[in-house]
């Protein structure tokens, strides 16, 4: 039978299983494994899987997941948020629809300290929806910034999908965090000023919030300095050329735990916590890794990838077309699957193409991560909107979903930006 085919076939029973519920990780790693022993030989498919598990699990790199979900999961559990919260609230809730800023800009600094998008919302949308409900906001505006502001946390870094995509495409997971910083500062200005906007156009969607003076505002900036020293450090070695991204990750777990058991906030219930969460979601995250390593290996065996990059180079499509293209499917992906299992399903397809037609891989890492934020809220599967429903059981889904549909188009509107001048993107990793 024609590689190819084998291929294709091999694809739809990955599709077919993940759309039955089969989870991605076992789902990927199954038609790896059977499709690698088909072409291979089930000896060397064997080993191969061995292989692959033991590499992907003592990658260097890949030590720098579970310290900074550790390090996330730690500051959820220590309440470290709140302070960023009232802080950025003594300075922006007087805006019109002053809490739904107040919720963008919090959510992109807890993202600073987290990388993590649903704890982002957990965390916001728990803090704010009372005071929102207070204030009299509208359902639809309060619960669709929140589940929108939340994905502003895996742009800013530490991003966990920017060490999975470096990971995989063996990109510096450095320059990816440090090519984050600007789209992820310019995207969640651009939500603070739409709200802004609806709410001077219609002052009854989001009311402004209290005043406070000068130097309640000045003084509650002293609260932010833990935050800020953990973001400096982490950040700052990376692009300074001090550590690592791995190492980084090691010095941020231990500058939260400090500053947590500083503030008296680190219990031995919180540390238990943080490590069950980091230690199953890192397992989660290894076995897709591995699963993607297995299926992508079988998919260079089928040339499917080959053939794809010589049709494109001989139709003549233009390079924005392509990447249009690959837009519309991470879209309808994105709908139906979640977001670590449309990475890793398509990167073997579309990574290899983009470096083809001359795209900067840093680029493509940030491209990809803000298709991610459209995946967290685009219906049925957005993963930020099923968070949002938690905290606030009384809106409807459908409603939050509206809700966080304008922010799906002004991030889909950047990643036109991004795509026509992709300098706001590579300019600060190439100063590193």
């Amino acid at each position: 039978m024609d590689p190819v085919v084998i291929g294709i076939a091999a694809m739809v029973v990955a599709l077919s299983l993940i759309f039955y519920g089969v989870p991605v990780g076992f789902a990927l790693g199954v038609v790896g494994f059977v499709g690698n022993g088909i072409m291979l030989g089930w000896p060397q498919a064997i080993v191969q899987t061995q292989l692959v598990a033991w590499e992907a699990g003592s990658d260097f790199l890949l030590i720098a997941l579970p310290l900074f979900l550790f390090m996330g999961q730690l500051v959820f559990n220590a309440g470290i948020a709140t302070d960023l919260f009232e802080t950025v609230h003594k300075w922006f809730g007087r805006l019109p629809g002053g809490l739904a800023v107040t919720a963008t800009i919090a959510s992109a600094g807890f993202g600073a300290v987290t990388g993590s998008s649903v704890a982002a919302v957990a965390t916001m949308g728990t803090m704010l929806m009372p005071e929102m409900r207070r204030y009299k906001y509208d359902p639809g505006l309060a619960t669709g910034s929140l589940a929108a502001a939340g994905t502003l946390a895996i742009l800013i870094p530490p991003s966990i999908p920017f060490i999975f995509i470096g990971v995989w495409t063996e990109t510096s997971i450095g320059k990816l965090f440090v090519a984050g910083i600007v789209p992820g500062l310019l995207l969640a200005l651009l939500f603070a000023c739409w709200v802004v906007v609806r709410c001077v156009l219609d002052p009854r969607l989001g009311p402004r919030g209290p005043s406070y003076s000068w130097s309640e505002r000045f003084l509650s900036l002293f609260r932010l300095l833990p935050t800020a020293s953990i973001f400096g450090v982490v950040l700052g070695g990376i692009y300074g050329g001090v550590f690592t991204p791995t190492e980084a990750s090691a010095i941020g777990s231990i500058g939260v735990i400090a500053v947590a058991v500083a503030m008296r906030r680190l219990t031995w219930q919180a540390l238990a916590d943080a490590l069950h969460q980091a230690a199953i979601l890192s397992a989660m995250i290894y076995l897709i890794l591995v699963g993607g390593i297995l299926i992508g290996k079988f998919l260079v065996q089928t040339q499917i990838t080959t053939n794809l990059i010589a049709y494109i180079g001989q139709s003549g499509l233009d390079r924005y077309l392509v990447i249009a293209l690959f837009t519309v499917m991470y879209l309808i992906l994105g709908a139906i699957m979640d977001t670590f299992g449309m990475i890793i399903l398509t990167l073997p397809f579309v990574f290899p193409i983009v470096l083809a037609l001359g795209f900067d891989r840093i680029w493509f890492g940030v491209y990809v991560t803000v298709m991610i934020e459209l995946a967290l809220i685009t219906p049925p599967v957005g993963m930020n909107v099923f968070v949002m429903k938690r905290v606030a059981p009384e809106v409807p889904m459908m409603v939050i979903f509206r809700g966080a549909a304008p922010f799906g188009v002004i991030t889909l509107l950047f990643v036109v930006l991004i795509t026509l001048f992709p300098e706001i993107v590579l300019w600060l990793p190439s100063t590193m």
